[in-house]
């Protein structure tokens, strides 16, 4: 992982927030509280999806840690060359995504340690990461026979089964990301007129609604039926697992708790590869455009910002390529 390419020492500054305590480059307490108040900041209050909170913060550990390996310990004198040469290393071990992730961190928490007067220019502004562009998704796509067997696999039986099954049913049918299936309560799957709608909580707060398709909403039904959970309408939907008890507490399901999931019925239905949650949101986009559905509507359901993101998932053209390719008789 490019985040533990330079792990950050143990002896490493921290600072108390609550119930955790934050790890704090070296370099910054150096600078003073000033500073130190101004790095706590940029995670706090400029960006408020914690799982993109997260991967900067560690990126920042990391490209700090670097420094210090190679005897750069003071703010100002961090030089665009350094961060280049962090660029450089990182691309040994880490995926270009994950590069550009890491420079775009430290190049908007220099913008903002500028902005708060601790230095006077961002060594990072200058500095280009390396080029990547994508124009097929990589996320592995089960075409409608292996995502039927995988469905049909699950054993419906227990209550943890119909939650599963609903689950899964919610990212194919729905297109809906995992974090914001795990989000969801009980209000958030509704009637609306003579269809039942489900509201999804996306990223960057955008609240998102979608018509549920007729077997989503079976499955769901028998699901909040089995669990007695209709009438708890701020309750998770998801809820989690009372061990191996088969019932289910009050707490909900975690994205980690959604993926090993994935994984053990993946396995359970005879799957050599390895599968995650985002392989259903695919699935689901990707079937309805071998449907014959349009890339604008498939936009639309699926809540993304372009229509080059949608693109990704489009695998129709696999089979005339495919068909092409057959023609060479050599």
């Amino acid at each position: 992982m490019a985040q533990e390419l330079i792990p950050v020492a143990q002896s490493a500054p921290r600072v108390s927030l609550g119930s955790s305590d934050i790890i704090l480059p070296p370099a910054i307490a150096a600078a003073g509280e000033h500073a130190m108040r101004r790095f706590l900041e940029f995670f706090a209050a400029t960006i408020r999806n914690k799982n993109t909170r997260m991967a900067y913060y560690r990126a920042a550990c990391s490209f700090f840690a670097w420094l210090e390996q190679h005897g750069v310990t003071e703010l100002v004198d961090i030089e665009p060359l350094h961060v280049a040469a962090y660029v450089e290393a990182l691309q040994d071990n880490a995926a270009k995504p994950t590069v550009k992730q890491h420079l775009a961190a430290v190049r908007m928490l220099f913008d903002w340690l500028v902005i708060g007067q601790i230095l006077p220019t961002n060594p990072a502004h200058a500095v280009r990461g390396p080029k990547h562009v994508v124009r097929r998704g990589k996320t592995p796509v089960l075409n409608e026979d292996q995502a039927r067997r995988l469905i049909d696999s699950i054993d419906t039986s227990t209550l943890v089964g119909l939650r599963d099954r609903a689950l899964i049913g919610v990212m194919t049918y729905a297109f809906a990301r995992i974090g914001a299936v795990v989000a969801m309560r009980v209000e958030d799957y509704y009637p609306n007129g003579k269809r039942w709608w489900l509201r999804l909580h996306e990223k960057g707060g955008k609240r998102h609604e979608m018509p549920v398709h007729h077997k989503l909403e079976a499955f769901i039904d028998e699901y909040v039926t089995a669990a007695g959970i209709g009438e708890d309408g701020k309750a998770p939907l998801f809820r989690t697992a009372r061990g191996r008890t088969g019932a289910l507490t009050a707490e909900p399901m975690h994205r980690i708790d959604a993926y090993r999931m994935i994984r053990r019925r993946a396995a359970e239905a005879g799957f050599k590869q390895k599968l995650g949650c985002h392989v259903f949101r695919a699935t689901g986009i990707t079937a309805y455009l071998e449907a014959g559905g349009t890339l604008e509507n498939a936009q639309a359901m699926a809540a993304h910002e372009s229509p080059r993101t949608t693109k990704l998932y489009d695998r129709t053209d696999d089979a005339v390529t495919l068909d092409e390719v057959e023609r060479i008789k050599i």
